[in-house]
């Protein structure tokens, strides 16, 4: 699904659930435990349940199959102190999980400067309090006409997705926090695409010089089987 929204020059690999083989690992991969984890890795879900180590696993099994469409060699993906996925060198990426549907999305470094992707239940936000955290007055307003045009779209989870996109965008590029209400967001329902205009300072260059995320991002949507996808594809 995912992979409709993203450039050819992006490899996406998706599983509907934890037992097919879609996100397997090169056959070239050292020695993984029965998980597909590397030893690093499965450090990181020690302590979890078994619901989240499976997703764990299976979401780096779809990222080391997407980065091996690209020609990189298999490695562990680690996170940094904020869970962020640490990809290859010469390499970026993004990684999304929800009930039904795992991927990874990865690019050459040279061709993108960030992506991200996001995917979440066809489902409204679970209550006023998380909608409050997650929609701007704005926004609220647009949602109105979008519900009355598009009855049978949820907005306000679109919203909430999309903004998951942004980030995964913006902190790569950053290394900064970027709350819900710090981009406020127009949707297309007939395009399909939605435009973020962040509402906060754009950092200075981040590590390694990178260059910051411009004020306005703008990304793609897709509706479809019980689920909401999102996606952003950042050019140089």
């Amino acid at each position: 699904m995912i992979e409709e929204l993203l450039p050819p020059s992006v490899a996406v690999v998706a599983a509907y659930d934890d037992e097919g083989p879609a996100g397997a690992p090169p056959a070239a991969a050292p020695a993984l435990d029965a998980d597909g984890l590397y030893p690093e890795e499965a450090l990181l879900v020690a302590r979890a349940v078994p619901k989240r180590r499976r997703e764990f696993a299976t979401v780096r099994r779809c990222a080391r199959a997407a980065l091996a469409r690209l020609g990189a060699p298999p490695a562990p993906l680690l996170k940094d102190p904020r869970g962020a996925p640490g990809w290859p060198p010469g390499y970026v990426g993004s990684l999304t999980h929800c009930a039904g549907y795992r991927a990874a999305a990865v690019a050459p470094a040279d061709r993108l400067a960030a992506l991200g992707v996001d995917a979440e239940p066809h489902l409204p936000l679970p209550d006023e309090g998380v909608t409050e955290l997650v929609v701007r007055p704005e926004e609220r307003a647009r949602i109105g006409a979008l519900s009355a045009r598009r009855p049978d779209v949820h907005w306000d989870r679109l919203l909430y997705s999309a903004k998951e996109s942004v980030y995964k965008v913006w902190y790569p590029l950053t290394r900064s926090w970027l709350d819900f209400q710090d981009a406020s967001l127009t949707v297309d329902p007939d395009r399909g695409t939605f435009t973020a205009t962040l509402l906060v300072p754009v950092p200075a260059p981040g590590p390694g010089g990178a260059a910051p995320p411009p004020a306005t991002l703008r990304g793609g949507w897709l509706v479809r089987d019980g689920l909401i996808v999102t996606a952003i594809a950042l050019e140089h």
